[in-house]
């Protein structure tokens, strides 16, 4: 017994000193999942799309063709920014248009640019702020070689400096001013053309056009010169060269101005969500304090890949006897890193906010794709595989 005491006490002791091992503990990500169908993640998709055309100089308008992801990240206070990765397409608007994309009509596949866009979007629901933060888009061409495995006989991009391009562009454009009834053109730029056989060699060809600063009654003495003027629309023309006949066409679209009408589809994409009261131009983007800087980060920008094709050339042999399911689609590196430290950096959104006081906002490093959730991506408006980035 006096034995069996000191170990019942040795033991006790032991077992008082032992601790559990320690427990891991994991932080979840501050990134909530939304569903990439989500009326309101349309909505805000929209107010991106509306503002990435609306900084654009150059190019087509582009549209959304479907939201591959988002996430939302709650600030202090009824504000949140979401995280939105969009697939989109390129319309037959130009952007100098300024027309909606809902507005613009779509593309034949052989002529059609695909890409996606990333975007930081900020909604502050009390003071009525919808902000498109920061984006970045990149585009590529849909790939030849699965065009060609299609539509053999489809019109193929050309250079937009070959002098048939200019020829094509320049005789149609002479057309449509000899049928001018007083009003006449000059050429600013090609900004697509393609080329085919038809009964011929065939070319087709878009461009900008601006007023030229004399009208048809004084076209002999005009140096059709005006180089402050700006393009006032867009001509589609064509030159299709026969066996002894040369046919010429061109109709053109002139822009308009686009100040959005109450009730007008713009309109709605300016309100943003239902139940988000109505957010005037004015209010989006209030003047900034005297002490806040004029804005938070470059806004952003819409970068052109090649054809992927052009990356890896192959001849015309191989494009016809390649199974589809060889046809490669071209990848879309686009990247919005506007912070790398996984904690997160505030970002300075005071120029947004009546008053002298200092706003701001917190930033994650945008998420990956691996990361999201079973409802995105969401229905795609054009869901060939050859248009939706891998």
């Amino acid at each position: 017994m006096g034995l069996l005491l000191p170990l019942v006490l040795c033991a006790l002791a032991v077992g008082s000193g032992a601790t559990s091992p320690p427990q891991q503990v994991f932080n979840p990500s501050p990134l909530l999942s939304r569903g990439c169908n989500d009326s309101d993640v349309l909505s805000f998709a929209n107010f991106v799309l509306r503002d990435i055309n609306r900084d654009r100089k150059d190019g087509y308008v582009l549209s959304l063709n479907r939201v591959s992801d988002v996430r939302e990240h709650r600030q202090d206070g009824p504000a949140a920014v979401y995280y939105l990765t969009l697939d989109v397409l390129e319309t037959d608007c130009h952007v100098l248009s300024r027309k909606p994309w809902k507005n613009c009509g779509g593309r034949a596949l052989h002529e059609l640019v695909y890409g996606q866009c990333k975007a930081l979007f900020y909604m502050h629901k009390t003071a009525r702020i919808l902000h498109t933060l920061s984006y970045n888009c990149t585009l590529r061409p849909v790939s030849r070689r699965s065009i060609h495995q299609i539509c053999p006989d489809c019109p193929s991009p050309i250079d937009l400096s070959d002098s048939k391009v200019l020829e094509a562009a320049t005789e149609s454009l002479a057309k449509y001013n000899r049928e001018s009834a007083s009003k006449q053109y000059s050429l600013v730029k090609v900004t697509r053309a393609s080329t085919q056989w038809v009964v011929g060699p065939s070319y087709f060809v878009e461009y900008l056009i601006k007023e030229a600063p004399c009208t048809k009654s004084q076209a002999s003495s005009c140096t059709h010169q005006s180089p402050d003027s700006e393009p006032v629309g867009l001509c589609q023309g064509s030159r299709i060269q026969a066996p002894g006949e040369t046919f010429v066409s061109v109709t053109c679209k002139f822009f308009e101005s686009q100040a959005p009408d109450p009730g007008s589809e713009n309109s709605a994409v300016n309100q943003g969500p239902a139940h988000l009261p109505k957010v005037e131009e004015s209010q989006q983007k209030q003047a900034a304090p005297t002490d806040a800087p004029a804005t938070a980060v470059p806004k952003g920008t819409v970068q052109y890949l090649p054809d992927i094709d052009d990356e890896k050339p192959r001849s015309v042999a191989s494009l016809l006897i390649e199974p589809m399911e060889s046809v490669p689609v071209g990848a879309i590196p686009v990247h919005l890193d506007l912070t790398r430290n996984p904690q997160g950096d505030t970002l300075d959104i005071s120029f947004l906010f009546m008053g002298p006081e200092r706003k701001t906002v917190l930033v994650l490093p945008f998420p990956s794709k691996e990361q999201r959730s079973a409802e995105c991506p969401g229905p795609a408006q054009q869901e060939n595989p050859r248009v939706l980035p891998p």
